[in-house]
């Protein structure tokens, strides 16, 4: 058992490739959360009206009181004063309890009205209002209860009669919106007639708007707060205020305290009374002291009850929309539970869910108790007072819910809490550490602390100059910003984008904290004029020039991204960029290590490109070099990221110097004919002068005449002084031979060649193995093709191209570049104006005369679609923000299910391995040659390979494989020729490897045009069907870009040949070429090129970190040791062999080889040349090494051998000897089992088998 586990343990050390969330991943943003926490419309209560109907000293006929009973208006006893006096100070009071909510607004006292004062006061407050909220509160203490006709009651002028007001009419001078507060018995009849009246406005409105009247106003919107239902009366108790109802919605704490008092249960001290009360210390606006701190928690408790038990849209509406509206509402969840003590029920509309059993209201008795204990002390014996843990402990119970939150779980009740909190400074620091946390659980985390009500607290706090809370606002601010993108509008009206600035440019922050500031400026920019304009005005961009060679992989590709969408469609930020050499220090981020940085920087320069509108020779120029820059530094990249980044940025030179791609295009189709060529010129001007990428400036005009040759049609045909030719490259294979690295060595053509270039490198990434990068160039071919088309289709004149002209075929491997001199850098000559001045047709209308500033004038061009095609890479980086970033990766959690799964992986891995040694320590006894699987594939095998761990067989034909079960002998996956393909270019299979074998393993199928595609087949185990066969690609490239089709064609070729270690997560490809490539699967990048310095193929590859056996179509085998400089990596050779080297692997200090001829030898590291050889009997076809076992197999025409390392034959399987279940044709391929003692056979007639060991034996 402790063997198993230390054989799985070396498991768990190796290394992953191809494992990031860039391959397994679909690249796109996150899905689009609807926002429904920014309110649509803001509102205020701009005027109030005080309808007070006392009538002090005479009671309402209706209603018969008890004695004593309560008698307080507004605090105040009317008994106190004489009538009119009481009155006048009972108004006085009401007024300033409101004011205390709204002090702005607009308050009007209507004491005793009549009904003709209460419709001049209404009417003249909905005048002044305009479109915002007017505020109706009535009173009706000393006038009868409503009708059930929808009234209440005001007076006649004498005072000698009730008079009926109609709520409808009421509804009438009021308008909308409004809110109306009922303090009276009876109430809830008021709201039920309401509705019914404004039903009735509506159908009157619809009427009369057909009449041609303004729009209705919307009574259903408007909001009623009622004391009572419509059974009901008011409590008459005489410790209490008559107008309970008002005291409760504009004195909560007044109330609120008078009432627990009264209270006979859960009081720590019973020494607190009436008298007290009203002695507490304190402001109710200063939470430092104890009536403002219970004053602090009422509000959060209120809040918090609201938010956990209204809809989310209510409690926008009621709660965040109007300041008025909410603090009204909060204090009328206190009336509910104090009036419900005494059977009353107060009514509101809309209609509110019952809260007074809420379990927040214990946490209210509670703090009120602790206080209220200390009331005494603090009074008599001046005792400093204790601040409540209500706020730590809301806090705490927040941290416990975060420890199992999850979004199935009900959201943390504690949320407005912590808003609340943020209000001070004692808990500030820990509630944004836990609001940072509760935000990280995903987006809609994100979307409950914005629709609490979050937003504008923590854009307040960007104004703080505490540096300990800057590392957790960039995270909170970044975790917004990714979820709505809207902010950045807001941020920007509160210079809210210059605290982060600071952040970015301050070098001792932490890389984690800068990349989210430069992530939250992305945000900021992107799509914003404004906020590109202030970030520009920051220096944004010098400060992320300054931090490219950051250390953090992350901040290089968020500073590149923001760089990039600094200047997107923004020219001021572009030349900025350029005074500050920004596109020279993007170059260096185009060899980062890491795969995304890369591609940010292809997306940053791609924008750099496209940026500016207005063209001049100084913006051709640049662009000119940045875009050949890019080709020639990112086309054969190894990601695809990267390469489909870079097909974007070419398509901005499409869309900008239109005209020149679409010469180019008729001038690669080699059927322009010398007549027409007079009419290219007018097209292609811009290109005979457009500068070159890498050519230094010319200052002077007279020196260009000077310097530059003569304009040169684009045909080639004769120009005046006409001493250069653009040359034709005919063969693709000449291409091929100068090799990816070598583009950017390429000198230019005389003119147009970086077009050419330009349009090459299209050409080529037509090819790509990836579909998704081939498919984005052929859309930005067939662009330019449907433009030469319309260019053919609207041409006039005499000279006219002949419709039937064809486009030019995509090349069918490599681009076609030309060569020639550099064209000229600077200024219109003499020459320009000479040829500009002749008679041209021009496509589609006519051209202007050249100006002096070489540009290219697409705005002349007669189409106007443009070409837009994305790759939505960003998209994607910016959803890293929106996910959990401080969680536990799910790789390096050990409760995951994933973390489980591997460890079962790893455990089976080792039992295996074990039963494989005693396997291997019985070898060559009992002999592999019982026959344990056969079939027959669709095409002759070429390469066969076991999965190591799992009973399966992958075999390759010419341009397809398939996986099969070899236990069940079932298909679990094929791959047609058009998955593998993918281009028009026909492509033979010529290496099969398994990347990250001993986990979730990678199918490695190489062609024989360089190319590598990797395949993830798990779902095809599982059963899971595809368009792919069950298959999904990973990723592809092109290998070796410059492989030679010709000695394909002369049946000369090895194809890609592969070597795969895993341990170093180091690939070794090589073939028809004259180089060994490394390249590096974690970074995916290209390390190395070693020169075999042979003139033949390399047929074979073996490597084991650090020393590289090739055998070569010569007979020679060369070892590189990678460790030495690329003159001195070869460091032995052995020309031992007379032919072609079958196959070669690497055996600790030994290697084996294998030729056609048939001699298999054995040569050691330590000698120079093969101590021992052995002869077999027949030509070599295929040869096999086992990994583990000291054996191995040489197939021929007719037989299959097996021997010992030693030498020692072991066993023959001849085509005649029926008995082992069916002859032997000529052998193919073969491959052993990389742990067991299995053999694959495949043979010419299409036949492949597995031998393994007698099981009887």
């Amino acid at each position: 058992m402790e063997e198993d586990t230390e054989c799985a343990a070396a498991d768990w050390q190796l290394p992953l490739a191809f494992s990031k969330s860039r391959h397994s991943e679909v690249i796109e943003g996150a899905t689009a959360i609807t926002q429904t926490w920014r309110m649509k419309e803001r509102m205020k209560t701009v005027s109030v009206a005080l309808v007070l109907c006392l009538n002090v000293g005479v009671d309402p006929p209706d209603i018969v009181k008890t004695q004593p009973c309560a008698r307080l208006e507004c605090w105040i006893d009317p008994s106190s004063f004489s009538p009119a006096k009481a009155l006048e100070t009972i108004g006085a009071n009401m007024q300033k309890q409101y004011e205390r909510w709204q002090p702005r607004a607009r308050y009007k006292q209507s004491l005793d009205p009549t009904a003709e004062e209460v419709k001049k006061l209404c009417t003249s407050l909905r005048r002044n209002a305009k479109e915002e909220r007017v505020l109706f509160h009535y009173n009706g203490h000393g006038v009868p209860k409503p009708t059930a006709n929808g009234e209440i009651w005001v007076f006649n002028k004498s005072y000698t009669q009730y008079i009926p007001l109609s709520v409808y009419d009421l509804q009438t001078w009021m308008g909308a919106p409004s809110i109306y507060v009922y303090d009276c018995s009876n109430a809830g009849i008021i709201v039920d007639s309401f509705k019914g009246f404004a039903e009735q406005h509506e159908r009157e409105y619809e009427v009369s708007g057909t009449r041609g009247s303004g729009s209705a106003p919307c009574f259903k919107n408007c909001i009623q707060l009622a004391a009572c239902s419509a059974s009901q009366i008011l409590p008459m108790n005489p410790d209490l205020p008559a107008d309970i109802f008002t005291s409760c919605l504009t004195t909560p704490m007044k109330i609120a305290i008078r009432w627990f008092v009264l209270q006979n249960s859960a009081r720590l001290v019973p020494k607190v009374n009436l008298d007290l009360i009203d002695k507490i210390p304190g402001q109710l606006n200063d939470r430092r002291t104890m009536l403002g701190e219970l004053n602090w928690i009422f509000t959060a408790i209120t809040d918090t009850i609201a938010w956990n038990t209204l809809p989310r849209d209510l409690f926008q509406k009621l709660f965040r929309q109007d300041l008025l509206v909410a603090s009204l509402f909060r204090n009328f969840l206190l009336a509910e539970r104090i009036l419900r003590s005494y059977d009353c029920t107060p009514v509101s509309s809309p209609r509110l869910p019952h809260t007074h059993q809420h379990p927040m209201w214990h946490a209210w008795d509670l703090a009120l108790d602790l206080c209220l204990a200390q009331l005494p002390g603090v009074l008599e014996q001046d005792r400093p007072f204790q601040h409540s843990a209500f706020f730590q402990e809301q806090l705490t119970a927040f941290q416990v819910w975060l420890h199992l939150g999850s979004e199935i779980r009900a959201p943390p009740e504690q949320l407005p809490v912590v808003l609340q909190v943020l209000l001070s400074q004692v808990h500030r620091l820990r509630a944004l550490e836990l609001l940072g946390r509760f935000l990280d659980l995903g987006p809609w985390a994100v979307n409950l602390a914005l629709s609490v009500g979050i937003f504008p607290y923590v854009l307040k706090l960007l104004q703080s100059s505490a540096r300990e809370l800057r590392p957790l606002l960039v995270f909170i601010w970044a975790k917004i910003l990714a979820v709505d993108s809207t902010c950045q509008a807001d941020l920007v009206r509160d210079n809210g984008h210059k605290y982060f600035l600071s952040v970015l440019q301050d070098l001792s922050m932490p890389s984690e904290h800068r990349t989210l500031a430069a992530f939250v400026l992305a945000s900021v920019v992107n799509n914003y004029p404004q906020g590109q304009e202030v970030a520009l005005q920051g220096s944004l961009v010098s400060i992320c020039l300054v931090q490219l060679s950051d250390p953090s992989p992350l901040l290089r590709q968020w500073l590149a991204i923001c760089l990039g969408r600094l200047w997107t469609n923004y020219a001021p930020a572009r030349w900025c960029g350029v005074r500050d050499i920004a596109h020279e220090k993007l170059y260096n981020l185009l060899s980062d290590p890491v795969p995304e940085v890369r591609t940010a920087a292809v997306y940053a320069l791609g924008t750099f490109i496209s940026s500016v509108v207005e063209r001049s020779e100084h913006a051709n120029t640049i662009d000119h070099s940045v875009a050949m820059k890019l080709l020639n530094t990112t086309m054969y990249d190894m990601s695809p990221l990267v390469r489909k980044e870079l097909i974007i940025a070419l398509q901005a030179m499409v869309n900008l110097f239109e005209k020149s791609f679409i010469s180019v295009a008729l001038q690669e189709s080699g059927q322009v004919k010398d007549g027409s060529a007079m009419m290219l010129v007018s097209v292609a001007t811009d290109v005979l002068l457009s500068p070159a990428a890498g050519l230094k400036r010319i200052p002077s005009r007279d020196r260009l005449k000077m310097l530059s040759p003569t304009p040169v049609l684009l045909d080639g045909g004769s120009g005046e002084g006409n001493n250069e030719r653009i040359k034709r490259v005919s063969s693709s294979s000449s291409l091929y031979s100068m090799g990816p690295g070598s583009m950017a060595n390429l000198p230019s053509a005389a003119f147009g060649s970086i077009y050419q270039k330009l349009w090459a490198g299209l050409t080529a990434l037509e090819q790509d193995p990836y579909p998704g990068a081939n498919q984005m160039a052929k859309l930005v071919i067939e662009y330019v093709r449907e433009q030469v088309n319309s260019v053919r289709h609207k041409e006039v004149g005499e000279t006219r191209i002949s419709s039937s002209v064809s486009l030019p075929p995509s090349p069918s491997s490599r681009p076609t570049f030309l060569t020639g001199e550099s064209p000229p850098t600077s200024g219109s000559t003499t020459d320009l104006h000479r040829i500009a001045s002749r008679p041209t047709y021009s496509f589609g209308r006519p051209r202007k005369t050249v100006p002096n500033t070489i540009s290219e004038e697409s705005d002349e061009c007669s189409w106007t679609r443009k070409l837009h095609i994305n790759t939505n890479f960003v998209e994607w980086s910016c959803k890293y923000f929106a996910q959990p970033i401080m969680r536990l990766i799910e790789d390096t959690d050990a409760e995951s299910d994933k973390f489980y799964e591997r460890e079962w992986r790893y455990l089976r891995n080792a039992n295996m391995r074990a039963e494989a040694k005693e396997e291997q320590r019985k070898l060559p006894l009992p002999r592999i040659e019982e026959k344990v699987f056969s079939l027959r594939f669709n095409n002759v095998p070429n390469v066969l390979l076991f999965q190591p761990y799992e009973p399966i067989i992958v075999i390759a034909g010419k341009d397809s494989v398939g996986l099969w079960d070899y236990y069940t002998n079932t298909r679990l996956a094929f791959l047609p020729n058009t998955s593998i393909k993918g281009t028009k270019t026909p492509v033979k299979i010529t290496a099969l490897d398994l990347i990250n074998p001993h986990d979730v393993s990678l199918l490695l199928v190489g062609a024989d045009d360089g190319s590598i595609r990797l395949w993830n087949h798990q779902s095809a185990l599982h059963g899971v069907a595809s368009s792919t066969g069950g298959l999904s690609l990973v990723s592809a490239w092109q290998a070796l870009a410059e492989a030679q089709p010709t000695a394909r064609a002369l049946n000369a070729s090895s194809g890609l040949v592969v070597s795969w270690e895993q341990q170093t997560l180091n690939m070794v490809v090589s073939g028809d070429v004259r180089v060994v490539r490394l390249w590096d699967a974690n970074q995916e990048l290209r390390v190395r090129d070693i020169p075999t310095e042979c003139d033949s193929c390399v047929t074979s590859l073996s490597s084991d970190g650090q020393l590289i056996v090739a055998g070569c179509g010569d007979g020679s085998i060369r070892v590189f040791d990678r460790r030495l400089s690329q003159s001195d990596a070869r460091v032995l050779t052995w020309r031992e062999h007379n032919a072609w080297v079958v196959n070669c692997a690497l055996r600790n200090n030994t290697i084996i080889s294998g030729s056609v001829m048939g001699d298999v030898r054995f040569f050691d590291l330590r000698q120079n040349s093969s101590p021992s050889v052995i002869h077999t009997s027949q030509e070599m076809t295929a040869m096999a090494i086992h990994k583990q076992a000291n054996v191995f197999s040489c197939g021929s025409l007719n037989q299959l051998s097996m021997y010992t390392l030693k030498g020692h034959h072991i066993n023959t399987i001849k085509h005649h000897e029926g008995f082992l279940a069916g002859r032997i044709e000529p052998v193919s391929c073969l491959a052993f089992h990389p742990q067991r003692a299995g053999l694959a056979t495949g043979s010419v007639d299409a036949s492949v088998s597995i031998y393994s060991v007698d099981s009887k034996r």
